[in-house]
C-alpha cells in the first residue's frame, strides 16, 4: 500500500513566557532574515533576541503567554487529511507539521515522516505568497535536513498560491461579512494588510510583494462589489532598514482623516497568531480610535475555512498527479521532484529573480 505524506510548514512562536528569546534567536539566526556570515549573524542574533525579549514577552502576555499557532495547524492538518481522504487517494495520508523556529521543529518533522516510511512526500508551506524569507527559508531547511537524516523519499513541493481558488474565495467571503459589518458607519475602505520586508529584499528579485497584490485584487474581483475602496499595505517593521509601503498604521491614520470606516483583512497569514491578535486587534484598533475612524473591523484568518482547506488538497492532488506538460518542474524542486505553484508553471513576472520557477513560457500564467 503507498503511503502519502503531506507536510505543512509555517514560522511556529513561543509555547510558553520562558521561550520567547530562544525562539527570537533562532529566527534573527536564521540566513534569510539577517544575510551574514554564521559568526557575525549568530552575535547579531544574541543581541537582538535579548533586547526585543521583554517586548515580545509582553506582547505573548497579552494573548495567554504562548502563540496559539501550533494549535490552530492541527486544526488545519485533520481539516487537509479528511479533505484529502474524501477524494479518494489511494494508500495512507499522514500530514505533518515543521514549524521553522520553535518546536515541533523541521528536525523533528523529517524524523516522524521518516518514520511513517512515505513512498512521496509533498511539501506544503502555509506561505500563500511566496518569499525567501519564508517559504524559501522553511523549504531549503528541510531539504538540508532530509539529506542529512536519510529521508530519500520521491519529494514534491508546492512553492506558492497567492490566488488559488479556495484560498481567495474563503478571504473573499470573509472580507465581505467585514464590509457589511461596517458599511452602517459609512462606505468602508479595506485594508489589505500583509507582513512586511526590507525594500532590499524586493529589489533583489524576491516576488513576495507582487503576489501579495495578486492575492489582493483576486479577492477584489472575487468579491464583486463596484467601487469597492481598497489598499494593500504592510505591517511588523522591524529595524532600521526601509520597509515596502505604504504602513499599515499610516492608512489607518489616513482612514481616520478622511472620515471612513476601515476594514483590516490579514491576506497573508493563513492563522491567528501575535501578529493579528495584538498587532491588527489591540494596537491597531486602539490607533483606529485615537485617529477618529468611525468604525474598525477586523477580518479572521482563513484558519481551516472549508474552501481553504479543499484549495490546499486540491494543491496536494495536482502536485502528486502533475505532468512536465502541466507546467512542473521536472527533478528541480527541493529533494528532486516535481515544484508545482498553483497554476504548476511560474506565475511571477520575469523581473523577479528570486521566483523558485524559472523563467519560461509559462509566465503569462501571472495572477490565475
Amino acid at each position: 500500500m503507498s503511503r502519502l505524506a503531506v507536510v505543512v510548514f509555517n514560522l511556529g512562536g513561543p509555547d510558553s513566557l520562558k521561550s520567547v528569546k530562544p525562539f527570537l534567536f533562532n529566527l534573527f539566526n536564521d540566513p534569510a532574515i539577517i544575510g551574514l556570515p554564521t559568526i557575525p549573524r549568530w552575535l547579531i542574533a544574541k543581541v537582538v533576541s535579548a533586547r526585543r525579549a521583554p517586548i515580545a514577552r509582553a506582547i505573548y502576555e497579552k494573548i495567554g503567554g504562548r502563540s496559539p499557532l501550533v494549535e490552530q495547524t492541527e486544526t488545519q492538518m485533520t481539516a487537509l487529511k479528511t479533505a484529502l481522504d474524501r477524494r479518494g487517494i489511494a494508500g495512507e495520508v499522514g500530514v505533518f507539521m515543521a514549524m521553522r523556529y520553535w518546536h515541533p521543529m523541521t528536525r523533528a518533522a523529517v524524523d516522524r515522516v521518516k518514520a511513517f516510511r512515505p513512498d512521496t512526500v509533498i511539501l506544503l508551506p502555509l506561505y500563500p505568497q511566496y518569499s525567501t524569507s519564508t517559504s524559501g527559508s522553511s523549504l531549503n531547511t528541510w531539504v538540508r535536513t532530509a539529506q542529512a537524516r536519510g529521508l530519500s523519499a520521491e519529494t514534491h513541493t508546492i512553492c506558492c498560491y497567492p490566488t488559488e481558488t479556495g484560498f481567495v474565495a474563503a478571504l473573499a467571503d470573509l472580507t465581505k461579512a467585514g464590509v457589511e459589518q461596517a458599511r452602517p458607519h459609512g462606505p468602508p475602505r479595506v485594508l489589505f494588510s500583509a507582513h512586511g520586508l526590507p525594500k532590499a529584499n524586493i529589489e533583489k528579485g524576491d516576488p513576495y510583494q507582487s503576489q501579495v497584490e495578486m492575492t489582493a485584487a483576486a479577492i477584489v474581483e472575487t468579491m464583486g462589489i463596484p467601487d469597492l475602496d481598497w489598499v494593500v499595505c504592510y505591517q511588523s517593521r522591524v529595524g532600521p532598514l526601509e520597509w515596502i509601503g505604504p504602513d499599515t498604521d499610516s492608512e489607518i491614520e489616513r482612514a481616520g482623516r478622511d472620515g471612513v470606516p476601515v476594514v483590516v483583512v490579514p491576506l497573508a497569514f493563513v492563522s491567528e497568531h501575535s501578529e493579528t491578535l495584538v498587532e491588527l486587534d489591540l494596537e491597531y484598533g486602539e490607533l483606529a480610535e485615537e485617529r477618529g475612524v468611525p468604525a474598525y473591523v477586523r477580518v479572521p484568518t482563513v484558519q481551516a475555512h472549508d474552501t481553504f482547506i479543499d484549495g490546499l488538497a486540491d494543491l496536494v492532488t495536482r502536485a502528486m498527479t502533475a505532468e512536465a506538460g502541466d507546467g512542473c518542474l521536472i527533478e528541480a524542486g527541493p529533494a528532486g521532484g516535481r515544484l508545482c505553484s498553483q497554476v504548476g508553471a511560474r506565475v511571477c513576472g520575469g523581473e523577479w529573480s528570486m521566483c523558485p520557477h524559472v523563467p519560461d513560457q509559462n509566465s503569462d500564467k501571472q495572477g490565475q
